[in-house]
């Protein structure tokens, strides 16, 4: 089931792009009231989400998973959600999501004296994680790693073997499970593992991955990083989420319920706006040609 009410249509760039967010605040309270008023009067279709920090109520309509299941591999807690939330939202399919590095010390700065220690951060994005994926009735699987420090160093050979294995026995108890893993677009190594480690268990689908980009698109050294390290293999495949953004936000607001101010929270909606146009010239798209405001970028390979 999907969002019934209008999608706003963005600020233009001539507007200035940073104006965006305010227009998708006013949108996104509008579609969470008209949602609250379905709760209150006991649509069951509708549930309610606490953001794990604020305990904020938000409103979202539950999705109803059918087709082929799929076995998200994630580094961390927030990417799957980040990058490819929307097209599940839009296409709900029986969902699991593993997580690699759920123990981590990486929190917003003003919050650093609320969460000092690593079991409450930990929590926190555990708290968040379980929020975001809550309205696609998802599986969670956490593997316990810790996240990498800055300054960001490749992950050991060793490291690469050993969460292989664990990721491989994750697999072989998902038979059927279509695999779906980050495409390591940016040079974290969390990311690159996790991609690696897809790679060897036969992954062929990816979503491209927002962590790190400075505004709402790659910095162009990571993209000729990503093209060289790929090359012809990755073939690009774009989701059209226009009809859920609004519901996208709601989860954002989930898996970032700690970040200030609110409208950084919304990076990964500005780049599914940017990411559409290749929608609007009819280059790519999931679905008619010229329909598309919002979008998600997906790869496939060709070959390993």
């Amino acid at each position: 089931m999907t969002s019934t009410m209008p999608v706003p249509m963005p600020v233009p760039d001539a507007e200035g792009i940073y104006a965006f967010p305010d227009d998708l605040c006013r949108a996104h309270q509008a579609w969470t009231d008209h949602l609250a008023e379905r709760h209150r009067v006991h649509d069951h279709h509708v549930i309610e989400l606490k953001a794990p920090h604020s305990g904020r109520p938000y409103f979202i309509e539950r999705r109803r998973p059918t087709g082929q299941p799929v076995l998200a591999i994630e580094p961390h807690h927030d990417d799957f959600t980040l990058s490819a939330s929307g097209a599940f939202l839009a296409h709900p399919r029986p969902l699991t999501v593993a997580t690699v590095f759920t123990r981590s010390t990486s929190v917003h700065p003003a919050l650093e004296r609320t969460y000092s220690a690593e079991d409450a951060v930990s929590d926190l994005r555990d708290r968040e994680g379980a929020a975001a994926l809550a309205p696609l009735g998802a599986t969670r699987l956490l593997l316990g790693r810790k996240d990498a420090d800055p300054p960001y160093r490749p992950r050991s050979q060793d490291h690469l073997d050993v969460i292989t294995e664990e990721l491989r026995q994750i697999v072989d108890a998902h038979p059927g499970a279509e695999l779906l893993a980050p495409a390591a677009v940016t040079r974290h190594p969390d990311h690159l593992l996790v991609h690696e480690a897809a790679l060897r268990l036969g992954c062929r689908w990816f979503w491209e991955d927002l962590a790190f980009w400075p505004t709402y698109a790659l910095a162009g050294c990571d993209q000729h990083l990503f093209r060289t390290r790929t090359g012809p293999t990755m073939t690009p495949e774009l989701v059209d989420i226009s009809t859920v953004i609004l519901d996208k936000t709601t989860v954002l607001r989930m898996h970032g319920s700690q970040m200030h101010p609110e409208r950084k929270m919304y990076r990964p909606v500005r780049h599914a706006w940017t990411t559409a146009a290749d929608l609007l010239t009819g280059t790519a798209g999931s679905g008619p040609v010229g329909t598309g405001t919002y979008a998600e970028r997906f790869y496939r390979t060709e070959s390993l």
